[in-house]
């Protein structure tokens, strides 16, 4: 069993899936990187993380993106091609991580130590959770769950070749409403022990 671990979320908005990816990388003791990615790349290529944030998970837009000499026309390409080299050196360094989004399923397919994973969930209960968290309307939560999904829909399928949400791209998907945080969280450190025991 290599005692790498590397953990790849893909989630749907409102399933709880950056909760499930927090105790995931509280149980397993290691990194969870997310929005803070941002930070680390910012801190390592000394850029101002302000302007990164204002670029994060936006999808490029082929008709006006070109490709120089290993540099890109596209602003927001850039920014994601820095997330996705900054990935795969974590990896190829050995460390152990759970990364919420930034494409990781398809940009670490190659890594033996991932296990990637899909949360998604039932609309009445991503409603709701929408509702609490963001102290929002029920159509205003449903809006925002249908803007945030097509956000992260348009973003990742402009960098890979799966689909997002697509259960074949992932190891495991799973309806995070049927069970809750807690037992979803316990199934998958299930699945993630029994994986790594093979």
């Amino acid at each position: 069993m290599s005692s790498q671990l590397i953990i790849s979320i893909g989630r749907e908005f409102g399933s709880a899936g950056h909760e499930i990816a927090q105790k995931l990388a509280e149980h397993y003791n290691i990194q969870l990187l997310d929005s803070n990615l941002l930070q680390e790349v910012a801190q390592e290529k000394n850029l101002d993380v302000k302007h990164l944030e204002g670029l994060d998970e936006k999808k490029r837009i082929k008709l006006f993106s070109r490709n120089v000499r290993g540099f890109h026309s596209s602003p927001e390409q850039n920014v994601s091609m820095l997330q996705f080299d900054f990935l795969r050196k974590k990896a190829q360094q050995g460390d152990s991580f759970v990364i919420v989004g930034r494409c990781s399923e398809s940009v670490l397919k190659s890594c033996d130590a991932m296990i990637s994973m899909f949360i998604l969930g039932d609309v009445p209960c991503k409603v709701k959770r929408v509702m609490e968290l963001y102290h929002m309307k029920e159509s205003t939560a449903k809006k925002y769950i249908a803007e945030q999904d097509l956000k992260r829909k348009r973003y990742h399928n402009s960098f890979c070749e799966g689909k997002w949400g697509d259960s074949r791209n992932y190891d495991i998907s799973v309806n995070s409403s049927k069970l809750g945080v807690e037992e979803t969280t316990r199934l998958l450190i299930d699945y993630i022990d029994m994986r790594r025991s093979k």
